[in-house]
């Protein structure tokens, strides 16, 4: 297989080929793509040097497969110059997502509805991903009516000028660059992405229209308020969600712990429950404080804990990655 990666130099796309390496992915080639300002650097790699590349150049040589981690914009124009030469790109932007004819993908929920003809698949909003990656196996179950979710998000979710935001704020220098439109450190913003009309951010929004298309229900009612927090370790959730019968909380523990990519840490009485500290760097969605809801019945709790670089993104793109190949739809 010959694969690349595009945005490379970034936090994503640094993560993508850590996450190669750890998997162990075998493949014959790899090309390496960033911003113009990156052509002819170096990046190791298992001990090798690659020189980033052009997108033209890239384009030119058809890899089997290119990972996408370089915005929306970015997607949109070069994604299907890929496809058009036989590329499949797994996409981590936004650019495709809702878009009918492409498929939005979490390999241990809907990975089977992938074939041959997809050339461009997208990768869901990581704060979607690690919220239906819990929830999918409980609607399977009890059919969910209805999710309440408040996120708490990791500043690696803006990037790297986010990160140097905070640690600037932190070691007192007021010069250094501004992401946000507020001091980020030692507060928690309200305001993920830009606002609609609606009075939601598009953030908020992502969650409801990704979790619908995932989950393949429309009739899910599904509300949002994401929050950023001076975190760097992952995201964390608070999740009510309410079913269309009562269920047995025995069996929903049950169900989590035997869901694929769950970890449950529930165990209040020696403080054990997820932290985002502790997701740093690991693929799992982690699963805690799970409690029924004793406002209003059938409905249920759940605290769940990822690292958005991770299984939020990088980790996810790979694993659709590895599917592929697994099913024979990539050589």
């Amino acid at each position: 297989m010959r694969l690349a990666v595009v945005g490379s130099t970034g936090l994503v796309g640094q993560e993508v080929l850590k996450v190669l390496e750890e998997r162990q992915v075998e493949f014959d080639e790899l090309f390496l793509v960033a911003s113009e300002k990156s052509l002819g650097q170096k990046i190791k790699f298992k001990g090798k040097e690659y020189i980033i590349k052009s997108m033209e150049e890239v384009v030119s040589l058809a890899p089997d497969v290119a990972i996408f981690s370089a915005g929306g914009g970015t997607s949109l124009e070069w994604a299907p110059k890929f496809a058009a030469k036989g590329t499949i790109v797994i996409d981590n932007s936004s650019a495709w997502r809702m878009d009918p004819t492409k498929k939005l993908i979490v390999p241990e929920i809907n990975g089977h509805v992938l074939t041959s003809e997809d050339l461009i698949i997208a990768n869901p909003n990581c704060s979607t991903i690690q919220m239906v990656i819990a929830l999918a196996p409980l609607h399977k179950r009890y059919k969910i009516k209805r999710i309440v979710v408040s996120t708490y998000q990791s500043v690696t979710g803006t990037g790297k000028d986010a990160v140097r935001q905070m640690m600037d704020e932190r070691e007192g220098n007021s010069n250094g660059t501004k992401v946000y439109p507020h001091r980020i450190d030692m507060n928690a913003l309200p305001h993920i992405d830009s606002f609609l009309d609606n009075g939601y951010t598009k953030e908020e929004m992502k969650m409801v229209n990704e979790t619908h298309k995932i989950l393949e229900d429309n009739t899910i009612g599904v509300t949002s308020t994401t929050v950023r927090i001076p975190t760097i370790g992952g995201h964390s959730e608070a999740v009510n969600v309410e079913f269309h019968t009562d269920f047995d909380l025995k069996d929903i523990r049950q169900i989590l712990e035997n869901a694929p990519g769950v970890i449950v840490q529930d165990d209040v009485k020696h403080n054990v429950y997820p932290m985002p500290i502790n997701s740093q760097g690991k693929d799992e969605v982690f699963v805690g404080r799970i409690r029924r809801d004793e406002s209003q019945p059938n409905t249920l709790n759940l605290w769940v804990v990822a690292d958005n670089l991770r299984k939020g993104a990088a980790t996810n793109a790979v694993q659709i990655a590895e599917f592929l190949m697994k099913k024979s739809l990539v050589s």
